[in-house]
């Protein structure tokens, strides 16, 4: 048995990473990086077994956003050629959930660009989740900047399942990559959401300049919020943003990072999201040995792969596609 699986035994014991152990998983050497693997997947099977969860996203408002961050081509600092426009439709939202689940995606990510939602804005987001979970009775996640108590408890209220709001990096690193709204203004809005009694899905960006100390301190950040989806992106580098030119990553130590993700939030759904096409290239596959879930489609304002690559690289490497009557209630 390999040293990684010995640990991800320790780990299904109750043993905490330490994080000591979690740099050596950032600095494993290449060529070990398929044991690494083996000792995720250990972990990832005993939660998931070879199940993959679906998710898809909608942009239902796309750039005018006050916020800097450097990544965003959203952001009001950015002068990428996005579209631009106001919030869709309640009948607009609803059509696109049609179109999710027609594909296979149990769960609808409806997402704004913004600080947060105005009361016209949440009030669209509401009907539009009433109408889905009555229709297709998907699992709804919304996205929608920063909230304050009562807007998490109307949606909740409206069915609204999850809310993901990404710390996006380590605390440390924060101010390095936006200045107009501070770390605690997002882990505050975590702390909303789980007291409303929707789940938390939080997450990372990684190769925004940030250290292996950060990422493993966002790591163990999250597990210290006990986010329930942990989506971790790969820095699409857009042209026009403040961090167009930033340092590429390799494959290989994207999929340290998973592995690392795994390792620390053993019980936790781990998504490969916005990035892994340009980032993971060919070995995007791989991946999926240390996650769990995955976006089909595009993301905000970047492509993803075409769907039926998505499918059929599940197909290939042997798993399975998790369906809604599958998925445990959050």
């Amino acid at each position: 048995m390999s040293t990684w699986n010995q640990l991800a035994v320790q780990i299904l014991e109750g043993y905490k990473l330490s994080e000591r152990e979690a740099e050596n998983i950032l600095t494993c050497p290449d060529e070990d990086v398929l044991l690494l693997l083996e000792g995720a997947f250990h972990l990832r099977r005993h939660y998931y077994g070879k199940k993959v969860k679906l998710n898809m996203i909608i942009n239902t408002k796309s750039g005018l956003c006050p916020e800097d961050c450097g990544y965003c081509s959203q952001s009001s600092q950015s002068t990428a050629p996005i579209q631009k426009y106001r919030m869709m439709s309640r009948e607009q939202i609803v059509a696109g959930a049609e179109k999710a689940h027609s594909l296979g995606a149990n769960t609808y990510c409806i997402v704004a660009s913004g600080r947060g939602p105005s009361k016209k804005e949440l009030d669209t987001v509401t009907e539009a989740a009433k109408e889905i979970k009555s229709k297709y009775g998907m699992r709804i996640c919304a996205c929608l900047g920063l909230l304050k108590p009562e807007q998490a408890v109307q949606l909740k209220e409206a069915g609204v399942d999850r809310y993901n709001h990404n710390i996006n990096t380590s605390k440390n690193h924060h101010e390095s990559i936006t200045t107009t709204h501070t770390y605690n203004d997002r882990t505050e809005t975590v702390g909303r959401v789980k007291e409303s009694g929707m789940s938390p899905c939080s997450g990372v960006i990684i190769g925004m300049g940030e250290t292996n100390e950060d990422i493993i301190n966002m790591a163990f950040s999250l597990r210290e919020l006990d986010a329930d989806s942990i989506p971790v992106n790969f820095l699409h580098a857009i042209p026009g943003t403040k961090l167009e030119n930033a340092k590429p990553l390799t494959p290989l130590f994207c999929l340290k990072v998973l592995a690392l993700f795994r390792f620390i939030n053993p019980s936790k759904e781990i998504r490969i999201s916005g990035g892994r096409e340009v980032n993971l290239r060919s070995v995007q596959p791989l991946g999926l040995y240390a996650a769990n879930s995955i976006f089909l489609g595009s993301y905000l304002t970047t492509p993803g792969q075409e769907v039926t690559a998505d499918h059929k690289m599940i197909e290939d490497m042997g798993f399975e596609v998790e369906q809604a009557h599958e998925q445990a209630p959050v």
